[in-house]
């Protein structure tokens, strides 16, 4: 029987954690799959996978999942709390935990990769100015400064563990449910786009961000480093809605929404919220969060040092995840 190397992915129900399973199944990987025993397993049903429903913070499952495993996956994260203290629990304290459990396995395991966020560093001065990894970091919300602080704690296992960081940008294609807003109001013949200045994002499909993980866990030069794993070109939300009306085959009515008007409904969303036990989408906080001018940041350090390189346009990208949309009934 083939002995194959054993990945462990956190969050792996999820967008982006199905998404990495799929790509080191393809890899030849055993993969087990740490999820909450509440999480939907949708995307991870008939997959040859081994389950772990310990959640973050049980040392003991976490050991079980860790045994043997050479790379550990950590994508697990909370983007939406209603306090504070959520983002910090959810994304800073089962880090921790993570790391004290992977010590015990220090001689076996080969790389623990921690998915990070654009948002650690805060967004760009201008639609010229990318961040970079030696971009001095400046979080403008709470989740921002939550993925700041996992990174700082990571940082502290450097000599004990070969850690890698990647920092995602906006993400999307199939599975997808926050960006799905966008195509479903699209659908509808509605393109809405914030404020009255223009504004460019970076933007990467999933499949180009799991390849991005997969290298920089897989390359020694991608220890004790931080990472940009990008989309290499900047968009605007002109082209955005370009694409995606060539894509859709639909034309639509444009309405740029200002930005006091973006504040004045995430606060009547937040204050909402205080009454339910579920977090506000739209808030404060992330209000401030879309009215910037640019969250663009640049893969160049990728690129030049493992490899990674953008091979889904935009096009081909909105396209495959259009379709996927439709064939799930969901536009």
């Amino acid at each position: 029987m083939e002995n194959k190397t054993i990945a462990v992915v956190t969050g792996a129900n999820g967008f982006v954690g199905s998404h990495l399973v799929d790509y080191l199944i393809e890899k030849n990987f055993k993969v087990r799959c740490i999820v909450r025993k509440s999480s939907d397993l949708k995307w991870l049903t008939n997959k040859e996978v081994e389950i772990f429903d310990c959640g973050l913070l049980d040392k003991v499952g976490l050991r079980k999942a860790f045994a043997d495993a050479e790379y550990i996956f950590h994508v697990a994260g909370v983007v939406k709390s209603r306090h504070p203290i959520g983002y910090f629990d959810g994304n800073v304290k089962t880090t921790e935990t993570l790391l004290e459990v992977a010590k015990e396995f220090k001689t076996k395991i080969k790389r623990f990769l921690i998915v990070g966020s654009q948002t650690a560093s805060g967004p760009s001065r201008d639609a010229n100015s990318p961040v970079d990894e030696n971009s001095e970091c400046k979080p403008i919300t709470t989740y921002g400064r939550s993925k700041r602080e996992q990174e700082i704690v990571a940082q502290k296992y450097f000599n004990e563990l070969p850690i890698t960081i990647c920092r995602a940008p906006a993400v999307y294609g199939e599975r997808d449910t926050e960006i799905f807003i966008f195509f479903q109001t699209f659908a509808k013949g509605l393109f809405t786009t914030i404020g009255l200045n223009k504004k460019v994002i970076s933007l990467i499909h999933v499949r180009d961000l799991v390849e991005g993980f997969y290298l920089a866990a897989m390359s020694e030069k991608g220890k004790s480093e931080t990472f940009f794993i990008s989309s290499e070109k900047f968009y605007s939300w002109e082209e955005i809605g370009e694409v995606t009306s060539r894509v859709m085959g639909k034309k639509t009515f444009h309405l740029a929404v200002p930005h006091f008007l973006v504040f004045s409904i995430a606060s009547i969303s937040q204050l909402v919220a205080l009454f339910s036990s579920k977090a506000a989408t739209l808030n404060i906080e992330k209000a401030k969060d879309i009215t910037q001018v640019a969250w663009i940041c640049s893969p160049k350090k990728a690129v030049d040092l493992i490899g990674y390189k953008q091979k889904i346009s935009l096009e081909e990208g909105m396209k495959r995840t259009v379709e996927w949309y439709r064939q799930m009934k969901w536009l």
